[in-house]
Order: C-alpha cells, then structure tokens, then sequence
C-alpha cells in the first residue's frame, strides 16, 4: 500500500463528513432534522436506500459468498434472495408506504401508536433499536476489515477499538450537523464512488486471468442462478427458500425498519416513495450481480484456494481487501478502498435517534415535547447512538466467528425479530378486532420462540433426512434452520398469535386518537 493510496482514503474520511454538513445545511427544525421537510428527489433517496442498506457487508462479503459457492449450491444463487427482495418492496410500496406518507408521520412506529396505543409503538420501536445496533455494530466491524489490511501493509499493527472509533467519530460528524438531508445525499454520492471502484477492480481482474477462466468457472457451476435441488428448510438460497424468504425479509426491512422508512419518508408525496423504493430493488439487483461476478472472478485469480487456511487470511472476509491492496495498482487501491470505507458510512444514527425521541422518549416524560426539544435531544441522542455502536462493533471484532460470510451472520441477526416486527403491522392491518394487548402478547411470543428456532432448532445433516429435527446437536451431524425462513415464520406466529387473541372481541378496535370521541359519542 502507497502513500497515494493512504493520502486518498484520509481524504476521503475527512472530505465526505464535512460535504455532509454542507450539504445539510443549517437545521432549522426537528422535521428538518429527521424528514429533510420531505423535500428530497426520489432518485437520491432511492441511491440513500441502496446505500443505506449494502454497507461494507455487502462490498466485501458478497463476493465472499460467490467465493466459497460449493459446486452443487452454484456462484449466484445469492440473486434469487435479491428477486425475494424486489417482490417484497413492491409490496411495502403500496401497502405500507401510503399509511405513512398520507399520516405525515416521522417513524414507522407511530403508525403502531395510532392503530393499537403507545404500548406497541414503544414495544416495536425498542426492538428496532436493539436489532439495529446489533446489526450496525456487526456493519462498522466489518468496515474495519479492509482499514486494517490497508495499516498492516504500512507495518502498522492496529486494534479493532481504534478503527471503529475513527471511523464512529466520522459517521457523527455530518449526522449530528446536517440531519437526514446530510445523510440522504452522502448515502448517494458513496453509492456511486463504490460501484466505480467496483468496476475498476472488474477491469484490472480481466487482465490477470488466464484465458478460460469464464469455461472454467462455468464448469463449477459459478454462474448458475437458481439452486433447485438443495433442501429448502436448510439452504440459504433455494430457490423457494430465497425468493419467499427474501420476500418477506424485504418486507420488514423496508417497512418495518425506521432505517429505510425514515429514508422514504424524506420524499415529496407517496409516489415518489414508491419509485424510489422500487427502484432502490432493481439496483439492489444488479449490485448484487455485480459482486457476485467479482467475487467468481477472485475465484479464477486465486485458484480457489481456501482463503484463511491458503492464503493465511486471518478470515474469508479479508479476501476482497486483501486482492485490493496487494493487487491494484497505485492510487486506484485507495480509490476502491475508500468506496468501501464509503459503504459503511451510510449512517443509521439518524434513525436510531428518531425513533428513540418519538417513540420512546416522549412517552417516558409523558408530555409532547416541544419542536426545540425535540430537535436538541435528536442531537443528543445522535452521539449517545454512535458510542453505542462503537462499542458493539469492538466486541464483535472479539467474538465474531471466522468461518461463515459476515453478510449471512448480519441477516440472521435481523431473525430474532424482524418477523415479529412486520407482523405487528401486517396484524393492525389485517385483524380490525386486534387490540393492544393482543398485538403486545403476540409480538413477545414470537421474539421468544424465534429465539428457541434460531438458536437451538437442529436439522439432521445426513442425506435425505433435512425434515428430521436433530436433538444431539452434535458438531458436525447437525445444520441450522436456512435464515431466509426466520422472518416468515416469525410473520406467521405473530399472525397467529394475535388473530386468535382478537377472535375474542366482538367489535373493531378504536383508534387510541379516536377514543375520546367515541366516548362522548357513547355517552
């Protein structure tokens, strides 16, 4: 690694937090602060989404997974999970995004306020803060990655602690100054940097393969798209397990996670939202194509060796940048390193504060807050979120496996409660008879039995016996539940759960803001 290559990414690191408060401008309001007064273009929220929801996961293990692609699972089955994805953003698109758009709302889960009561909206907003800081924690680790490949090429030596510090302070900058407005146009500035560096390592690739490494590759399946025979409760990316899986996922992650929903809600009317979401599936998409195809030719370069037992990586994981920084050349390993560093500053902190200030904070002080109040405990909120996750992302960095993709670690995380989550809505939209109580007792069911599914259902790995649940856990004898399926089946108990529990009122739950009224009415 050069000192061009160095000099680039401080740059970068520098430049783009104080383009963000640029950008942002001054922050006159809260609804400036959170929303951007919806007054942003649907094509830069729809590059914000994109960004927003790739990180460094994305960047540096997709190519990771179409690496180590066995050859009877093939290279880019990972698409399949992306199709899931389109479907469930059209979905979200028209059944979601116009009851908050239309509700002028700020989060996801006042729309949960205003069907059950505060109780749900709290309980879900809660949930989302705990699932995203794990989330964003794994995110900010895994952007670390590449940063200490880049430093130990230097011969400099450096703790996991200190680069997501750095790289934590960097992320607050331009959220704490500059709001969603900020966040929403760096997000699409760093999207484009990152799928230019993208192509840039395409390009260099192309000149060191050997000639038939496209038949080669090919011949192990590398390039095949559907994955029709592996078992569908236990392989990631069959076909009905990804597609139906990625679907429902999509679902939750785009219209029930205040990450993206607060992205949306920064557009001009609910068709904007709309293009933009849908949109942001199509790109998805493609990016997604784009690394699995680096990620196969890595394959070809490396031989397929095994990059932690071969190549001494210290995991799979540091493929991608170590190709970067030892294989590109000068000034263009910076570049590419520094859109990936750009993938991992797509800030969540202003989602987090969001929906700490409106979902929970003002129901603890049990008063409405004033816009001024509002906005200073949004700032406050902001730096508390981003020493959090500094101190998640460094226990990762301890405790984080080695051997599976981090990608598919970050999904399976969303598991625990992203079903619940979605079908809390899906349960106030769904069973007009749902009251609070139901929608609560049915939302802490599933989180506990999605707990048991994930972490102690057990399949029987031999062949021809996946429906057989495997209670030896025996190393090596058992395999998990494929993570696709956690989000639909946390849907369905959730669903379950509250509709029986609504079977016993014989008349349609009121509004909370419509109960005083009702009252008078009554009386």
């Amino acid at each position: 690694m050069r000192v061009l290559d160095l000099a680039i990414i401080v740059i970068f690191l520098v430049g783009m937090p104080l383009l963000g408060v640029l950008i942002g401008g001054r922050q006159k309001s809260s609804d400036d602060y959170f929303v951007g007064e919806s007054k942003i273009s649907w094509w830069v929220v729809c590059l914000s989404v994109v960004s927003a929801e790739t990180s460094t996961l994305t960047v540096l293990s997709i190519p990771t997974v179409a690496y180590l692609a066995t050859p009877g699972a093939g290279g880019m089955t990972f698409l399949s999970l992306a199709l899931g994805y389109l479907i469930g953003r059209i979905v979200v698109s028209y059944v979601l995004l116009p009851k908050y758009i239309a509700g002028d709302l700020v989060t996801a889960y006042a729309f949960l306020g205003k069907r059950f009561g505060t109780g749900v909206q709290s309980t879900a907003s809660v949930t989302f803060l705990f699932t995203r800081l794990l989330a964003d924690g794994l995110r900010l680790f895994a952007t670390a990655i590449p940063v200490k490949v880049v430093l130990a090429s230097f011969g400099v030596t450096a703790n996991y602690w200190v680069i997501v510090i750095a790289l934590g302070v960097a992320m607050v900058v331009y959220s704490y100054f500059g709001g969603v407005r900020a966040v929403v146009w760096v997000d699409a500035i760093q999207m484009l940097w990152y799928i230019l560096g993208a192509f840039a390592v395409i390009i260099v690739l192309a000149g060191k393969l050997p000639d038939g490494w496209l038949g080669k590759a090919a011949d192990a399946n590398k390039f095949q798209l559907f994955d029709v025979s592996s078992p569908v409760l236990t392989s990631p990316y069959a076909i009905l397990t990804a597609v139906l899986g990625g679907a429902v996922l999509s679902m939750s992650s785009h219209g029930a996670d205040q990450l993206i929903v607060q992205r949306l809600m920064a557009t001009r009317d609910v068709k904007a939202s709309q293009k933009a979401l849908i949109g942001s599936g199509i790109v998805v998409f493609l990016q997604f194509a784009l690394f699995l195809f680096i990620g196969t030719m890595l394959w070809a370069f490396y031989n397929g060796a095994a990059p932690v037992k071969d190549l001494k990586l210290n995991n799979n994981d540091e493929l991608f940048a170590s190709f970067i920084v030892n294989e590109l050349p000068n000034g263009l390993s910076g570049f590419v390193i520094a859109g990936i560093l750009a993938a991992a500053l797509s800030s969540s902190l202003g989602a987090l504060a969001s929906s700490t200030v409106t979902d929970v904070y003002q129901k603890i002080v049990r008063r409405k807050l004033t816009d001024s109040e509002i906005f200073r405990q949004g700032r406050i909120w902001t730096v508390v979120w981003a020493a959090i996750l500094v101190v998640f992302a460094g226990l990762f960095a301890q405790f984080t496996t080695r051997g599976d993709p981090i990608v598919e670690q970050g999904l399976s995380i969303a598991g625990f409660t992203s079903g619940a989550l979605l079908g809390a809505f899906l349960l106030g939209l769904i069973f007009r008879k749902a009251r609070q109580f139901d929608a609560i007792v049915a939302f802490v069911t599933t989180v506990v039995v999605m707990a048991f599914v994930i972490l102690g259902l057990k399949f029987n790995k031999a062949e021809g016996s996946f429906l057989a649940v495997d209670f030896s856990k025996a190393a090596g004898n058992s395999v998990s539940l494929a993570y696709p399926w956690y989000p639909v089946i946390g849907v369905l108990i959730t669903l379950l759960v509250g509709g029986l529990l609504s079977l016993r009122h014989k008349t349609p739950a009121t509004p909370p803001e419509e109960e005083p009224a009702a009252a008078a009415k009554a009386a």
